[in-house]
């Protein structure tokens, strides 16, 4: 039905609230470089003719890793297929935004802890990259 699929993976070690936060963070600058229209953005009306916009008429799957070292291959492998994607960090917690940005900037990828990744892409490739991560719950 969708030419794209857009999925989550986020990082199960760590804290619930913390993963809710680095979700957000993605979805709100994923979404405003994808745009309305790739996202299937679509505006829900209720009985009472109240609007609820902005919904995706596609899934957004949310699966889990087991660590930070499955989402940064993940995240390799999609950039290698040109699957686009955005990922969050633990430099980019706590502090100031300036603060974290210099803080990533000081930390070489290889220490990087990964709290999640968004993949939007085609609908085939992108399965077939996340079909081994398990199902948020």
């Amino acid at each position: 039905m969708f030419n794209n699929k857009l999925i989550a993976v986020m990082n199960g070690k760590i804290d619930h609230g913390i993963i809710m936060n680095a979700l957000a963070h993605m979805c709100i600058g994923f979404g405003a470089e994808i745009g309305k229209e790739p996202l299937n953005l679509t505006n829900y009306i209720d009985a009472d003719n109240g609007n609820h916009p902005y919904i995706s008429e596609m899934p957004f799957i949310i699966l889990k890793a087991k660590n930070s070292n499955k989402i940064r291959a993940l995240k390799e492998t999609a950039l290698e297929q040109e699957i686009q994607c955005v990922d969050f960090t633990d430099t980019m917690t706590m502090g100031n935004y300036k603060e974290q940005l210099e803080r990533t900037s000081e930390t070489k990828e290889a220490n990087l802890v990964y709290y999640g990744i968004v993949l939007f892409g085609n609908w085939d490739k992108a399965s077939e990259l996340t079909k081994k991560f398990s199902l948020w719950r």
